[in-house]
């Protein structure tokens, strides 16, 4: 299952709480519900269900962060038959703290995919330690800047919780280094800048995606395209000069080459030990046809060659 096409759950709704409610007013919902549906009191076949939601969608909406991070995701409503396509990027810019229980829950899909994504031994408060919870983003990067690094002022939005329990987001700027060689999905660790403690701040772990290319498909440390040749080029062989993230290589062609053959270039992938390779799929693209001298030419080719190219599907 893709892990961004799951059931939405509306927590708002599984409370009977608006979307503007305080924390009050969420808490005496979920001890409603808790009281309405724990299965020593309620014998109903949905009780044991609903009781998970209903301390699933508290677990959400009674924290600060989640909550914030949750209202930035719902406002786009469920699309079609129960599945759930969130917004692209939509946790973008945005830090929230791991925290909360780290038992077995059973919480759903929507909730381990939106909240336990990227989290680790190092999330949430050290109980006693007077220690602030640690903080994850996002840093988005081009795959030129794995190959050099790169250095980068990132808005960073954070949940504040006001007077009567309402959550409103807070901007603060963050300062980061993104080092030559690192993946996707990779995480930075930057000491002192997630949440306040009493004693000291947590860290931010912000974890490196590469924006969209137009060009390469990262895999890891590899990355893959499709090289266009010409059809002399695949006919006769030779040599092109592919450009590539880290500058211009000599790729050698094979004589008879055919369309979807892949060529590897061996450690041109992205930086690291070992550094990973790029795999160029062999496209033919043929010139159009033009000119008088041009349909001439494949008059003649098509005269002189004994070529069949379906001849390998049968039939007479």
């Amino acid at each position: 299952m893709d892990v961004w096409q799951m059931e939405f759950k509306d927590y708002y709704k599984v409370l009977g709480v608006a979307r503007d409610a305080t924390a009050d007013e969420i808490k005496k919902a979920f001890r409603k519900g808790a009281r309405k549906y724990h299965p020593d009191i309620n014998a109903g076949a949905d009780a044991e269900a609903m009781f998970k939601d209903v301390n699933e969608a508290y677990e959400v909406l009674k924290d600060p962060e989640r909550r914030a991070a949750y209202d930035q995701l719902g406002k786009e409503p469920p699309q079609g038959q129960g599945r759930y396509q969130p917004p692209p990027d939509w946790d973008n810019g945005f830090a929230f703290s791991e925290g909360g229980p780290q038992g077995d829950e059973g919480f759903s899909d929507f909730f381990e995919t939106l909240f336990r994504r990227g989290s680790g031994p190092t999330g949430g408060m050290r109980m006693g330690s007077g220690r602030g919870a640690d903080s994850h983003g996002r840093v988005e990067i081009s795959i030129e800047d794995a190959y050099s690094g790169a250095d980068r002022i990132l808005s960073l939005r954070s949940p504040v919780v006001g007077p009567n329990g309402t959550v409103t987001m807070q901007d603060r700027k963050v300062s980061v280094h993104v080092p030559k060689g690192v993946s996707a999905g990779q995480h930075i660790r930057l000491a002192g800048q997630g949440a306040p403690g009493a004693k000291a701040a947590g860290d931010l772990f912000l974890e490196v995606a590469f924006a969209p290319h137009p060009i390469y498909r990262p895999e890891g440390k590899d990355l893959y395209l499709d090289l266009p040749i010409a059809p002399w080029e695949a006919a006769l062989g030779g040599h092109v000069v592919m450009p590539t993230p880290g500058g211009k290589v000599d790729l050698r062609i094979p004589e008879n080459a055919r369309s979807g053959q892949k060529m590897r270039l061996k450690g041109k992938g992205l930086p690291g030990t070992p550094a990973g390779n790029i795999y160029a799929t062999l496209k033919i693209v043929n010139p159009k046809v033009e000119t008088e001298e041009a349909r001439a030419f494949f008059e003649k080719m098509a005269k002189d060659l004994a070529f069949d190219p379906r001849a390998g599907l049968g039939g007479k």
